[in-house]
């Protein structure tokens, strides 16, 4: 299952559902702003981003630049807290899917969340003899 985050007015949020739902691909929608992150769902946020805090989130927030706040500095319970309570600070969206995480919409990675099988018949050359012509063949002529 996908997992999106997201804020209002984001316009990458919505680029990220388009592209989803032009697939088919399921997903939740996670509103920051209206749905609380809960410490857990912080903390595997941040275990899941490759680079910590710097993935996830915006060091140029009005919260961070006006507190001076050193994140760095900040133990994993403090920073769990910090983001829990200011939700503003964390880059949007954020895709997250048992076997991949993005931040932002980019559209040469995101494909990432395609499940494997779909990506394999996607290479597969397609005719008028493939038991999928009628789903993916005909987008394929039109292009």
């Amino acid at each position: 299952m996908i997992v999106l985050y997201t804020s209002p007015g984001c316009a990458s949020c919505r680029k990220v559902k388009q592209w989803l739902k032009d697939r088919d691909l399921p997903y939740v929608e996670k509103n920051i702003f209206k749905v609380l992150l809960n410490d857990n769902e912080i903390k595997h946020l941040l275990m899941r981003s490759e680079n910590g805090t710097d993935d996830i989130i915006s060091k140029r927030s009005k919260i961070i630049h006006d507190s001076h706040i050193d994140l760095d500095s900040m133990t994993t319970d403090q920073l769990v807290d910090f983001i829990r309570k200011n939700p503003s600070i964390l880059k949007r969206p954020i895709i997250l899917s048992e076997k991949s995480f993005q931040v932002g919409y980019d559209e040469e990675e995101i494909g990432a969340f395609v499940p494997a099988e779909l990506r394999r018949l996607a290479d597969k050359p397609c005719d008028e003899d493939c038991p999928n012509f009628d789903g993916c063949g005909k987008c394929r002529c039109e292009h």
